[in-house]
């Protein structure tokens, strides 16, 4: 996984607690909402892959995140999708 990439699981904590891909911080859309302070510090072209179950919890997320300044976001859609893409 690149240093500069944070992948992003906008599930909530019950769904992130079921199963989630490997590293993925746990930021759900009320706490991306309230500031997404988990992201505190980090760059605001690091690359940010968002995914949820369908993809669309995922695409409000990026909306979210561009709101507040971030530059380089890609829509996972879900875990599967993003551990085939990405966790190599």
């Amino acid at each position: 996984m690149s240093m500069n990439r944070i992948i992003i699981d906008v599930r909530e904590p019950y769904e992130y607690e079921a199963g989630h891909v490997d590293g993925a911080l746990n930021i759900p859309p009320a706490e991306l909402l309230a500031g997404a302070r988990q992201l505190d510090g980090v760059a605001k072209d690091a690359e940010l892959v968002l995914y949820c179950k369908t993809g669309s919890r995922s695409n409000v997320g990026i909306q979210i995140l561009q709101n507040l300044g971030f530059t380089n976001l890609v829509n996972g859609l879900n875990a599967g999708q993003v551990e085939k893409k990405y966790n190599k």
